[in-house]
């Protein structure tokens, strides 16, 4: 096992913001925005080639999403280097959750994947 593969980390926080002007309440669909931060926390430098988001909504409906990079972008990041994004989801329902996986690959040519925790999609009437 190369010490490569083992200090790979990128690290991921999440923000949500719905979006009124793309959502149709109390019918849907319902649009958020979510920007994701990813820091390379580990030792080596490494690439964000993919992703894979999984998105569900209050009635369990499930969207797979898959693609290489994320917004057109699939950067290499050094040690303590962070990209950010932003993009977007609609669902059906006014709330769901958002989880995901990108996949990362080290210099030296070590796969990882780097885990995006859970978040959810609130329709901000929701709160009251």
């Amino acid at each position: 096992m190369s010490t490569a593969k083992a200090k790979a980390r990128f690290d991921c926080t999440v923000s949500v913001q719905y979006l009124p002007e793309q959502s149709r309440p109390p019918e849907g669909p319902y649009a958020f925005a979510y920007t994701v931060k990813i820091r390379n926390s580990g030792d080596v430098a490494a690439q964000l080639l993919a992703r894979h988001w999984v998105v569900t909504d209050a009635d369990g409906a499930v969207d797979n999403v898959r693609g290489l990079a994320v917004v057109g972008h699939q950067p290499l990041l050094k040690p303590g280097e962070e990209f950010e994004y932003t993009s977007w989801t609609r669902i059906a329902t006014a709330h769901g959750r958002m989880e995901g996986t990108f996949f990362c690959m080290t210099e030296d040519a070590w796969p990882f994947d780097a885990a995006v925790a859970p978040f959810e999609l609130i329709f901000p009437g929701l709160l009251h």
